[in-house]
């Protein structure tokens, strides 16, 4: 049902026809739109269950938990059962092999990426940095490379523009003005970051994108690794940035294959508008760029959103296959959005697009895939075939049992702490003290570990002493973890709250 009958996906069907993906045009990506209620989530399982049928592992974020459901045999609600006799289809009920990820590592396994592999642009978007802020902080990340300090996690990064911040005056000469309230500012957005729960996000061991192309050797079906964003949909910033730069690294390490009879991974990209609202102009050419190479990669990219408008034009015109759901019309950008909808589809002299985009049903959409040499098909108006998975979220153990299954848990379970940036600098002021100088003490009456946190952010000691030098920065950074970490385990004791790596 929806699956791979001789190298095409049913999608729906039409008055006209079943409508079909046809796997090897698959890479050419594709838009899902519609507002809110329409049925695009539906739409989204039904392609995800025929990649996988197909053997093509997905990647998809879970924005409410509704995709989870994929990894148990459907039920056959009757809305299901109707849908299928109405586009001629016989219910059969099936399952996925399912991965399931978390950047917080509470519902899958955890994803982290090092510091370095994120890289200034995309870090300096989480943060929200301006310009001049975004270019102290590839100043830290290209003197972090000259000294040889890898900079892994978010007390690496911390630590680095430390040493940028007490080292201004000389680094100036050369890379231009390091300003330490510009420095301070940049901490002050890392202490954001990390309270909303981003820091076990930074760190080793670090995802393995080959862990994502997975394919089952029982079924034959390709694995569909569901990204948990319920939660990191509170820092729209992570998610974006956190998506971009994985279609980045599968732009970068996967090799050049042409095109292939079925895509190698298919990336569907939930909520796109947070990937491009306030995008900077280099950001945008640099999603560009990926989404125009990346189909000779194999990867076909799938943006989901309620409003074609959402999408620059310079993407949009590279998605070339659309499945458009109910509009409403009740605003000018609402009418511009349903006009501008109309207009990207190959026109077909029976229907009225833009009269019929306001006026589909749930479940119902427009459709039009690419055929052939890859021109579009005529735009069809379907009935979205019904998933065979189960639809909506799975109960707390049912998704427990799935990941203590996994082969990656050994992998990922654990975060892992190796030398760098932080440590190196650490010895470094140790190997260049004084053999008779004292050990740093925390200030008595100023604030104690607290009186460190506002030092390290602002540049200079709580109690008015002057600046602090590299060395008590980096021992009160020290406390710092320490303190986190002991205050975190006893709000979680007293709060009942879950325990997070």
């Amino acid at each position: 049902m929806g699956g791979d009958s001789e190298g095409k996906i049913l999608v729906g069907r039409s008055a006209a026809k079943p409508e079909v993906l046809a796997l090897k045009l698959a890479n050419r990506h594709g838009l899902v739109t519609g507002a809110t209620g329409t049925g695009k989530t539906v739409t989204l399982q039904t392609l995800a269950e025929g990649f996988s049928r197909a053997g093509v592992p997905v990647f998809a974020a879970d924005i409410k938990g509704d995709l989870a459901g994929l990894a148990m045999p459907g039920e056959g609600p009757e809305w299901i059962r109707a849908r299928c006799a109405e586009i001629g289809l016989t219910y059969a009920a099936d399952s996925f092999p399912v991965t399931f990820w978390d950047l917080f590592g509470e519902q899958g396994h955890p994803v982290r990426a090092t510091v370095t592999d994120m890289g200034p642009l995309m870090l300096a978007r989480i943060l929200g940095l301006n310009e001049v802020q975004e270019g102290v902080l590839n100043v830290a990340f290209r003197v972090a490379d000259e000294r040889g300090l890898p900079l892994l996690d978010l007390k690496d990064i911390r630590a680095m523009l430390a040493f940028l911040s007490e080292n201004a005056a000389a680094l100036t000469r050369t890379y231009g003005n390091v300003a330490p309230a510009t420095v301070g500012a940049i901490q002050r957005q890392l202490l954001v970051l990390e309270n909303q729960g981003a820091g076990a996000f930074f760190g080793e061991t670090a995802l393995d994108i080959a862990d994502l192309m997975r394919v089952d050797r029982a079924s034959g079906y390709g694995t569909i690794n569901l990204l948990a964003a319920d939660r990191l949909m509170q820092a729209p910033r992570l998610y974006s940035s956190f998506l971009l730069w994985l279609l980045s690294e599968l732009f970068e390490k996967l090799p050049e294959i042409g095109d292939p009879e079925k895509p190698k991974l298919v990336f569907f990209f939930d909520e796109a508008h947070l990937l491009f609202d306030g995008a900077p102009k280099p950001l945008l050419q640099k999603i560009e760029q990926v989404v125009r190479l990346i189909r000779s990669k194999g990867v076909g990219v799938y943006f989901v959103t309620q409003n074609p408008l959402d999408v620059p034009d310079t993407v949009l015109g590279q998605l070339g296959n659309r499945v458009q759901h109910a509009l409403r019309a009740f605003t000018p950008r609402d009418q511009k959005a349903v006009k501008a909808a109309a207009e990207t589809f190959r026109d077909n002299p029976a229907l009225d697009e833009a009269v019929v985009i306001t006026q589909l049903g749930k479940g119902e959409a427009l459709v039009s895939l690419l055929e052939g040499n890859g021109v579009p098909s005529m735009v069809e108006r379907a009935l979205i075939a019904p998933p065979s998975a189960r639809v909506g979220t799975l109960p707390p153990d049912e998704r427990a049992a799935i990941i203590a299954r996994s082969p990656l848990g050994a992998t990922y379970a654990e975060p892992v702490d190796r030398d760098s940036a932080f440590e190196m600098l650490a010895r470094q002021v140790q190997d260049t003290a004084p053999a008779d100088a004292p050990p740093v003490e925390p200030e008595a009456g100023g604030g104690g570990w607290l009186d460190g946190v506002l030092g390290g952010i602002l540049g200079g000691g709580g109690s008015g002493r002057g600046r602090m030098g590299l060395g008590e920065q980096v021992a009160r950074q020290v406390a710092r973890e320490v303190t986190n970490q002991v205050t975190k385990a006893i709000l979680r004791n007293v709060l009942g709250g879950r325990s997070r790596r």
